[in-house]
């Protein structure tokens, strides 16, 4: 079992910055790839960005390369993702989660992750 908590959403003008932080606890978390998702309303939920248990592969959504970082802390259990440049478009509920099966790098599909955060909301007003 893997309990997920993210942290850090909020409501930020165009052109801001918010910086998501997902604490995991659990499981050893070094041995685990990360991702984040996001949904927005009507929509479905999409990768935002993926990173390897030790870091050294990560992904970026097309929508987000150059402007979203994901990075992991393994002494901390936790992964973070700092979005900067916001856009309101980037509006959504974002969820952090664990793919504990796939020790090749980062999928992308969510159905990959077996575990999940219960999300926190990311506002960006025009």
């Amino acid at each position: 079992q893997v309990q997920l908590v993210e942290s850090g959403g909020g409501l930020v003008q165009t052109g801001g910055s918010l910086r998501l932080s997902c604490a995991a606890s659990g499981r050893t978390f070094s041995s685990y790839a990360m991702g984040w998702f996001r949904q927005a309303p009507g929509k479905e939920r999409e990768f935002v960005s993926g990173i390897s248990r030790g870091g050294g592969v990560i992904y970026y959504a097309d929508s987000v390369k150059g402007r979203f970082t994901i990075s992991r802390d393994n002494a901390k259990n936790t992964v973070y993702l700092q979005m900067n440049s916001l856009k309101p478009e980037d509006a959504a509920v974002y969820y952090c989660a664990a793919d504990l099966n796939y020790s090749g790098g980062v999928r992308r599909q969510a159905a990959s992750y077996e575990y999940w955060g219960q999300g926190t909301q990311v506002t960006v007003s025009s």
